[in-house]
């Protein structure tokens, strides 16, 4: 485990709870977590595991990890590189590594698809916001992600909860930091 990450976690629950803006429930256990890692196949970064197993918060655009349907985690999960594909047929996006784009669409989206499944998998966080899969990562920036356009909305999982304006969000995350506007 990263140093520093269960500050990070644990501390932002703790910040989460002080807001009194949503319900926070009992943690995620390990069993729990393990399960949720396999089911689609991603590992949370050690702060944002330790977040979940320190109180796992539900309601207002926040994944209920321990009783939403699949299906419903299943979309969240998908929905950034959903997006970019969306962005991919619809607005042009094509990414700058990926040489060059096929004019057939079909051949566009196949190839975005291979390129995206190489790039680090973003978790959802709350709403629209993101941290990266990867045990033993910690201090990330959260991403809020929307198609293409990606921006930094918190230095770390602390800051998003106790924002301290003199802290600048340095991206961490392969591709996803690229689109950072």
């Amino acid at each position: 485990m990263v140093d520093g990450a269960n500050d990070i976690g644990a501390g932002a629950i703790r910040r989460l709870a002080m807001l009194e803006t949503v319900t926070i429930e009992p943690g995620l256990t390990d069993d729990e977590l393990a399960h949720i890692q396999h089911e689609f196949d991603f590992e949370f970064a050690d702060d944002h595991r330790l977040f979940l197993s320190s109180g796992l918060p539900v309601g207002n655009s926040w994944p209920d990890w321990r009783s939403a349907p699949r299906r419903s985690l299943q979309q969240l999960v998908r929905l950034p590189v959903d997006g970019i594909l969306f962005a991919v047929e619809w607005r042009e996006f094509w990414g700058a590594d990926w040489g060059i784009r096929p004019p057939r669409m079909k051949d566009a989206l196949r190839s975005a698809n291979y390129h995206l499944a190489r790039v680090p998998q973003l978790v959802p966080l709350h709403s629209n916001h993101y941290l990266p899969a990867g045990r033993g990562t910690s201090g990330h920036p959260v991403l809020s992600v929307y198609q293409a356009a990606v921006s930094c909305c918190a230095t770390d999982l602390s800051d998003y909860f106790d924002p301290d304006p003199s802290r600048v969000p340095a991206p961490t995350v392969q591709f996803w930091s690229d689109l950072i506007r």
